[in-house]
């Protein structure tokens, strides 16, 4: 509690540094707006997952949501940045990538879903370029964490923000969490607010999308996390269900672990937590430390449980666990309000529709 108080603190007192960030943002989406920094426009429908803060709003379950919903209709194909990868430029994953070589969100979707060509690369305008030379017969790319990159534009642009930390109620860095102006949520088609307790009543729907006042053309949907059973890290057959009873070492390099903590108060009898950074690399020494520290468990019951984007950065010590309890949590969004099939419908019409002259006109 102390050092969360403390981190506040210091983050107030961060306040010129945060408007000097606010200046420079402004400046840059003017020149953008202005068209005095140009925009490039592709002949295929792009749509951009992204969000306005720091991570923590769950834009890899939503790709993961959408490339498991469009696959069978479309030939989509995903484009990441490729965060914490060790390597730079383009690449396209294949049956010898790693995480270490793609980033753990890319080497999670390939992991999901080998047939679905997965491309990184810092400069998304030259790497779409690139995954269309490679995979030509692509439909739709779904980019990644790509909503402040306005060197792209994309046909549609779904927006996350977290329902226990609106856009609307944030501040820009150091003092928030805001990368991005709180105004660019114009330029989204949908809004999706994550992350909300599942029983949200329509009167607090309103209020806030009262709160956040779309545009006459946006669309706003609300989902909730949704967990499912607990697999093994190595022998994915293999699967449980929380309960009371058990202990839980939770291992995690997330930017919001607390969605995960407030699962555990519920499901287990106990919980400890080893708590890295977010796209944390793990190494040799790393994993000697979760394994002494589970050890020090004393309870019968007891396992490891992590994260599916964690697990692709464990499963380097293969060897290791395969004896070891470590378990991975899925992750998915669950739509509220019966609208996941609104949801998937205006995806799939601006898909079936796109037409490239009308796309850019509009975005000249």
């Amino acid at each position: 509690m102390y050092s969360n108080i403390f981190l506040k603190s210091f983050r107030i007192l961060l306040f010129p540094l945060a408007v000097v960030y606010w200046l420079i943002i402004y400046i840059r989406n003017k020149l953008f707006d202005k068209g005095m920094i140009g925009s490039a426009t592709f002949g295929l429908p792009l749509i951009c997952v992204g969000n306005l803060s720091v991570g923590g709003t769950g834009k890899s379950p939503m790709v993961e949501f959408l490339v498991r919903n469009l696959k069978g209709y479309y030939k989509v194909a995903t484009l990441s940045r490729g965060y914490k990868r060790k390597t730079k430029g383009y690449a396209l994953a294949n049956d010898k990538s790693d995480a270490l070589e793609i980033g753990d969100e890319p080497m999670l979707f390939h992991l999901k879903f080998p047939d679905v060509p997965v491309a990184v690369g810092e400069e998304r305008l030259d790497a779409i370029s690139q995954l269309l030379h490679d995979r030509p017969g692509t439909q739709s790319i779904i980019l990644d964490d790509a909503f402040q990159h306005r060197a792209i534009k994309a046909g549609m642009n779904i927006l996350l923000t977290d329902y226990n930390n609106l856009f609307t109620r944030d501040f820009y860095l150091p003092t928030g969490d805001l990368r991005d102006l709180k105004s660019s949520y114009k330029r989204a088609e949908i809004i999706v607010v994550t992350k909300c307790d599942p029983g949200i009543e329509e009167k607090e729907k309103t209020m806030v999308i009262d709160e956040i006042k779309p545009l006459a053309h946006q669309h706003i949907f609300f989902t909730a996390n949704k967990y499912a059973d607990p697999y093994h890290i190595v022998k994915k057959e293999i699967t449980i269900k929380l309960k009371e009873g058990t202990e839980v070492l939770l291992v995690t390099g997330i930017a919001n672990p607390q969605p995960l903590k407030d699962l555990l108060l519920e499901h287990s009898e106990i919980y400890f937590m080893l708590h890295y950074p977010d796209h944390y690399i793990f190494t040799i020494d790393d994993w000697k430390d979760i394994k002494k520290r589970f050890d020090k468990i004393e309870g019968a019951n007891k396992i490891i449980l992590t994260t599916e984007k964690d697990a692709v950065r464990l499963a380097k010590f293969r060897e290791q666990l395969n004896n070891i309890p470590l378990y991975v949590i899925p992750l998915e969004h669950h739509f509220l309000f019966n609208e996941e099939d609104k949801f998937l419908s205006l995806v799939k019409n601006y898909i079936q529709n796109f037409n490239p002259d009308s796309y850019r006109d509009k975005h000249k």
